[in-house]
């Protein structure tokens, strides 16, 4: 049977979203030169739960059977399903990987499905460009109006801050950058192939990162306006483009309307009363008979929320609350901060709110490892959010771009095609870098860095301030680091998800560690052939669309070099790039010989890569 099955086809014509929410119409046809089928049954395992339905014979054709039957599935992120079939009295299993051993089957051999989970299409395998808005570029003309706890850079290129200032205040030093300056900077923006603007927090906060809210209602004074956050959606849509807004619902600035710990606003805060109408927003315990308030990993600017708060719930994603407001300025999407610290009904809630105002609207977390193992509904259930920020796979491809390891990588890669559903694998958030870890070029330039930390940019000076803040790349390291890095953005262009560039990672932007990787963008200083590298790759985005909803198989990985493809039914490539110093040797299976190239770096062949080069060959199906 296994050998009839390597020269036949079957194929799963139809499986069809009935109007009656999660009823599918399922339908697949089987060659009858096989032999007699008996039976056909559909298999659906979910956390490792089977359920199995009977397909009926419906009809034939002249070289064809088909079977098919309608079904209801629960609401569910990700199904894995298989056909089930008895072929001249013997049990067979038709799956995706065909020509293999047709008695078994794994995860990895089956079709994936979500039922009514559908990431919306604007956001998947796009490229995303991250701003961190204080740092990007300065629209107004005027000077900043002075405010309390906060210092002014006398000049754009003047060096940042890191560390308390006088006054014992971290991150308390502005640059001015602003929604105008992004506005400005679009064309820019866009000419790197982007289509999806990710901001930082722009609500009015303490600190200069603006993760400690003072006010959800207010954009901040230095970032603009309500007005001009309208604005900004307005023009970035003309071009295409989308906007999606950090969302900061875990905790607040202990300088706040809410909190009000110094009494700098009006309004009544927690910190001030237990009568506060915001007292109830934040989470409390009780030792010693006493109250006390949460903070968030212990630091006192930072009280936590109480999610389970039916208050604090209606503020953030009740019918007028902070979401709906949001939207109506003109957003198509929110990134969640830590958001695997949010109570699933609190997600599930701020998911109801954003699909009454956009049905597309887009909604990523930060989530650091693997969403799909932690016991969490917030993927799995189809009820939460879209995607993730997948620094599980960029920690894999950190490692094997410097230290060889292929394990950690096949494994990932494991993880990524059997664990996760098939429209949160296609919207991933992969990131040259974030403000959260050092900079790219600094990661690929260096050995400063804990090669048995959790993560592949754990310094060995993590606690060293001054250190991190003087580190500068020398030439010849930042030559090397450069050419390694295209090699891994190579892999990152081609591999699925949304591909997010960090603002000034394009330019060659230094930065060690996540204070010093905070730097203004370096406007008339850039490295302009990395920004024609980049260019070079929105470019290929931009022309080949099926990346979007390819399928992802890796071929082979070497301590020398990674080989995948990516295919749909109608077209496929394959990616060859080397991760090496040296030249090497690949070969290219035997069915993809006739290929063509369409896409390199360096000087390669199908025979041998540069060093850190790379291969693209494709084929159309017709």
């Amino acid at each position: 049977m296994e050998n009839i099955l390597k020269k036949t086809d079957f194929s799963v014509t139809e499986i069809q979203k009935l109007p009656a929410g999660a009823k599918y119409h399922v339908q697949i046809k089987i060659p009858m030169s096989i032999g007699w089928i008996s039976s056909v049954s559909f298999v659906v395992e979910s956390n490792n739960n089977q359920e199995v339905f009977q397909l009926p014979h419906q009809r034939n054709d002249d070289l064809f059977a088909y079977f098919q039957a309608e079904i209801i599935l629960p609401t569910k992120a990700l199904y894995h399903y298989y056909f089930s079939c008895y072929i001249n009295n013997q049990l067979v299993y038709l799956k995706k990987e065909k020509g293999k051993e047709n008695t078994t089957i794994s995860k990895n051999e089956m079709w994936q499905m979500g039922v009514n989970f559908e990431v919306p299409r604007w956001a998947k395998g796009k490229i995303m460009y991250h701003i961190f808005v204080d740092r990007f570029h300065k629209g107004r003309e005027s000077s900043l109006p002075p405010l309390t706890n906060r210092t002014i850079h006398s000049s754009w290129h003047e060096d940042i801050h890191i560390g308390p200032d006088e006054n014992g205040i971290w991150n308390a030093d502005f640059y001015g950058g602003d929604l105008q300056g992004i506005i400005d900077k679009l064309d820019y923006i866009k000419s790197l192939g982007v289509s999806i603007l990710y901001l930082s927090p722009i609500v009015w906060s303490q600190s200069n990162h603006r993760y400690d809210t003072s006010d959800y209602e207010q954009v901040d004074p230095y970032v603009g306006t309500n007005a001009d956050l309208r604005e900004l959606c307005k023009k970035a849509h003309e071009k295409n483009m989308k906007i999606v807004l950090d969302a900061v619902f875990n905790h607040t600035g202990n300088d706040s309307k809410y909190f009000n710990e110094y009494g700098t606003f009006s309004e009544l805060g927690a910190y001030q009363s237990s009568d506060s109408k915001y007292y109830p927003f934040y989470r409390k315990y009780i030792a010693n008979n006493q109250t006390y308030f949460d903070y968030w990993w212990g630091m006192k600017n930072l009280p936590v929320c109480d999610g389970n708060n039916l208050e604090w719930q209606n503020y953030i994603y009740g019918q007028g609350g902070i979401i709906d407001l949001w939207f109506s300025l003109g957003i198509d999407g929110i990134r969640l901060d830590v958001a695997d610290e949010l109570s699933d009904e609190f997600i599930e809630g701020i998911r109801a709110a954003v699909k009454r105002n956009k049905s597309d609207g887009f909604i990523l977390g930060e989530v650091w490892k693997n969403p799909m193992r932690m016991n969490r509904g917030y993927l799995e259930s189809g009820k939460g959010m879209d995607t993730v920020m997948d620094y599980l796979l960029i920690d894999a491809l950190i490692r094997y771009f410097k230290y060889e390891d292929v394990h950690k990588l096949r494994e990932v890669i494991q993880q990524l095609k059997t664990e996760y559903p098939k429209d949160t694998l296609n919207s991933l958030m992969n990131f040259t870098s974030t403000h959260d870890i050092t900079r790219a070029i600094n990661i690929f330039a260096t050995h400063e860095f804990n090669y048995s930390g959790e993560w592949a940019w754990n310094l060995n000076n993590e606690g060293n301030l001054d250190w991190q803040k003087d580190y500068t790349l020398s030439e010849e390291e930042y030559i090397k680091g450069k050419e390694i890095y295209k090699a891994y953005l190579y892999v990152l262009t081609f591999f699925p998800g949304i591909l997010s560039i960090f603002y000034g990672d394009e330019v060659g932007l230094q930065g060690m560690g996540n204070l010093a990787n905070r730097r203004p963008f370096p406007w008339n200083r850039e490295d302009k052939d990395l920004l024609d590298f980049f260019r070079t790759i929105g470019q290929i985005r931009s022309n080949e669309p099926f990346l979007e909803e390819a399928e992802l198989d890796l071929l082979d990985i070497t301590s020398k070099y990674i080989m995948f493809r990516r295919h749909t039914l109608d077209e496929e490539a394959v990616i060859a790039v080397n991760r090496s110093n040296g030249k090497v040797q690949i070969i290219i299976p035997k069915e993809y010989e006739d290929f063509e190239k369409i896409y390199s770096l360096g000087e390669t062949t199908t025979k041998e890569l540069d060093s850190h080069g790379a291969l693209v060959l494709k084929k159309k199906r017709l």
